[in-house]
C-alpha cells in the first residue's frame, strides 16, 4: 500500500480511463489509484473493473448511483481515504488536463517542502493553458484574480482541481458541511484549508485540454464559482 492516494472522479471517461491509469501507475513514486464513478452509461466502470484484475493491490473503484456533481464526488474519496492509512491525497482529473508526470512536483511540495497543500497552478508563473480558446483562458484566469481579490487568498489558481491535500487538513476541514459542488467546491476548500492557518503552497504545471471525450463545463458551474465567493466572503463558513 502506498502512502498516498490518487481519487479521480469519471463519467464517461472510457476514451482516457485506461491510459490515466496507467500513467499514474508508471511513475517513479508508487501511488495507489481510486476511481469515482457517477454510474457512466458509456463502461467505464467496467473498463477499470478489467484493470483492477492486473493491478488489485494498487486500484481501487467507488461506484456511485447518479451524477451528483464533482465535490460531492472528490468527498466521497476524501471519506474514503481518511478511512485508510493514506498520509497524502491527490485529486487529479482523468482526461490528461492534468500531467501524471506532474503527480511528484505536488508530493514533493508536501512531503519536501513542508507545505500542508500542494496545488497545481496554471497561474502562479505566467498562463500555462495549452488548447484552450482565447475566452476560457481569460475567464479562468480572472475567475481566479476575482476570487483572490474578494476572499484574500493568497493562490493564484484558486479553481486548480490538481491538489496534493495532507491528511491533517482534510481531517481539519468538516467534509461535511462543504456547500459547493463545482468549480467552487475547489475555491472553498482552498479557503477553508487557509482560514484554518494551514500552509498552502503552488507548484507550476501545464494544463492542456482534453483531446479525447467531452467537457463537463457548464454555465451553471461557472456562475455557481463567481456568485458561490461573494456568499463565502460575506456570510463566512463553518469551520
Amino acid at each position: 500500500m502506498s502512502n498516498t492516494l490518487v481519487i479521480i472522479p469519471t463519467y464517461n471517461e472510457k476514451e482516457n480511463i485506461e491510459a490515466i491509469v496507467r500513467a499514474t501507475f508508471n511513475q517513479e513514486k508508487s501511488f495507489d489509484v481510486l476511481i469515482v464513478d457517477d454510474n457512466s452509461p458509456d463502461g467505464t466502470a467496467a473498463i477499470v473493473e478489467e484493470l483492477q484484475k492486473e493491478f488489485s493491490d494498487r486500484l481501487y473503484i467507488e461506484k456511485r448511483e447518479g451524477k451528483n456533481g464533482l465535490g460531492t464526488a472528490y468527498i466521497h474519496g476524501f471519506k474514503w481515504a481518511l478511512n485508510r492509512d493514506y498520509e497524502y491525497i491527490i485529486e487529479m482529473d482523468a482526461d490528461f488536463s492534468h500531467n501524471p508526470n506532474d503527480l511528484i512536483k505536488l508530493y514533493n511540495e508536501c512531503v519536501k517542502n513542508g507545505a500542508d497543500v500542494s496545488v497545481g497552478s496554471r497561474y502562479s508563473v505566467g498562463v500555462n493553458v495549452v488548447n484552450w480558446p482565447m475566452n476560457r483562458v481569460l475567464l479562468s484566469y480572472f475567475a481566479s484574480k476575482y476570487v483572490r481579490f474578494i476572499t484574500g487568498i493568497p493562490v493564484h489558481d484558486t479553481t486548480a482541481g490538481f491538489v496534493c491535500w495532507s491528511r491533517k487538513v482534510l481531517e481539519t476541514i468538516q467534509l461535511d458541511k462543504i456547500r459547493f459542488v463545482g468549480y467552487a467546491f475547489q475555491i472553498e476548500m482552498k479557503y477553508k484549508a487557509w482560514k484554518h492557518k494551514f500552509k498552502i503552497k503552488e507548484v507550476s504545471v501545464i494544463f492542456t485540454d482534453r483531446t479525447l471525450g467531452e467537457s463537463k463545463m457548464s454555465g451553471g458551474i461557472v456562475s455557481e464559482a463567481l456568485f458561490g465567493v461573494i456568499k463565502m466572503r460575506l456570510k463566512g463558513l463553518p469551520k
